[in-house]
């Protein structure tokens, strides 16, 4: 564990075990470096971990919502919903495919797309939208039963973006809880395994789905569309031989995919890993409260807004909502203040909506509720390596640069 003080403290890191070196190590001395039993094992543990019927693991967050967007079918003359504030990569797989992005406006303290802001985003789009793709931003759930019960009406899909929501949990219509990527009430969910997410694969993502179909679609289009079980070949003469038997070398591939696999060599990292998530997430917790009681007396010049669905979150970023002009600063002197003195922060994120190529496409759109929590949010430290003193550290910077002392 990094000690208080004078070291850099970056606003997210992994954390690598000696385990995690001697699991990614015996991968290296085995027979398996890719498309082995490693990922299979990771799969499987994932989809467990879950509540999920399936997992199949992939080279990216990025990769796995490309692939879902696939998987449903989405292509010209579709929509799909995604709110405004989220990562580029949830738009962009709608785009990859040839399908319209509509976007949806936010909770301008929480920067989650609601049932309302679902509506409103589905009345723009008409009878066209096919899918939403809601962002469990930071590690905090969206209302799924209610995304789902306003997505029904329409007959979209849904897609979870759940990149930053491993291990976070929500409650269902029973009031039980579950944990997001069960896929109760969408097809997929799909995750990320960056290195700055809550457990690493070096680059990696997974989509979960109950569906069996949708599986099989998953893992034909990760690896260029290839299938092979023979009862599913339309060649037969290049199929066959004289015998009527299926030559052992046969692939079709009935429609393109990509190389979206990932290793055994990853999935090994993945899978050790995933053993630590409770005791990332636990320790995780435990930082997000001890914020919470240094930062009260900032308010409300600095707020960490609450939602029902705190309780549950597995918190993948620390993003509290700041007035910088009450404190007659700006975003960005505040940040470069913070790392002179060895703290780094982030914005998560800039709304999608306002980037060029899609003010270009769409027009400029009004948001307000995306351009309210852009304009204060500030993501501090947080992983699971940092010291109780570290956090104090930063809410002492924080408020000496906010001039709050």
């Amino acid at each position: 564990m990094n000690a208080p003080g004078d070291c850099f403290l970056p606003y997210a890191r992994h954390e690598v075990d000696e385990d995690d070196i001697a699991a990614v190590a015996a991968v290296l001395r085995g027979d398996w470096l890719t498309t082995g039993p490693t990922v299979e094992a990771f799969e499987t543990a994932l989809a467990a971990k879950a509540d999920a019927a399936f997992a199949v693991v992939c080279a990216s967050g990025t990769a796995g919502l490309h692939l879902a967007t696939m998987a449903l079918g989405l292509g010209p003359g579709d929509r799909a919903i995604v709110p405004s504030i989220t990562f580029l990569a949830t738009a962009n797989a709608v785009r990859y495919v040839g399908a319209e992005v509509v976007f949806a406006d936010v909770d301008p303290d929480t920067g989650l797309m609601t049932p309302a802001t679902l509506e409103a985003a589905l009345g723009r789009a008409g009878p066209a939208a096919r899918a939403v793709l809601p962002v469990h931003l930071g590690g905090r759930a969206v209302d799924l039963p209610g995304m789902a019960a306003i997505a029904a009406t329409t007959g979209a899909d849904i897609v979870e973006d759940a990149a930053h929501a491993i291990g976070t949990t929500y409650r269902r219509d029973n009031d039980s809880a579950a944990p997001i990527g069960d896929c109760r009430y969408s097809r997929m969910a799909v995750f990320s395994f960056h290195p700055v997410k809550t457990i690493a694969m070096g680059e990696g993502g997974a989509i979960t789905t109950n569906d069996a179909g949708l599986r099989e679609r998953l893992t034909r289009f990760r690896s260029h569309g290839m299938l092979r079980p023979p009862a599913e070949f339309r060649n037969r003469d290049l199929a066959y031989d004289a015998d009527g038997e299926a030559n052992p070398w046969y692939y079709e591939m009935p429609e393109p995919g990509y190389h979206y696999r990932t290793t055994d060599i990853h999935c090994a990292l993945g899978l050790s890993q995933l053993g630590k998530l409770d005791r990332f997430i636990a320790r995780r917790r435990q930082l997000i409260e001890r914020y919470r009681q240094l930062l009260t007396p900032l308010a409300p010049l600095v707020r960490m807004p609450t939602t029902p669905t705190d309780a549950g979150a597995a918190w993948h970023l620390c993003a509290v909502q700041i007035d910088f002009s009450a404190a007659g600063t700006t975003r960005a002197r505040v940040m470069r203040d913070l790392r002179a003195r060895g703290i780094g922060t982030q914005v998560h994120y800039i709304p999608v909506h306002r980037q060029p190529y899609y003010e270009e496409r769409y027009g400029k759109l009004s948001l307000p509720g995306a351009d309210s929590y852009y304009s204060r949010c500030l993501s501090l430290p947080l992983f699971p390596a940092m010291a109780d003193a570290d956090v104090d550290r930063v809410v002492a910077a924080l408020a000496h640069v906010l001039g709050r002392p």
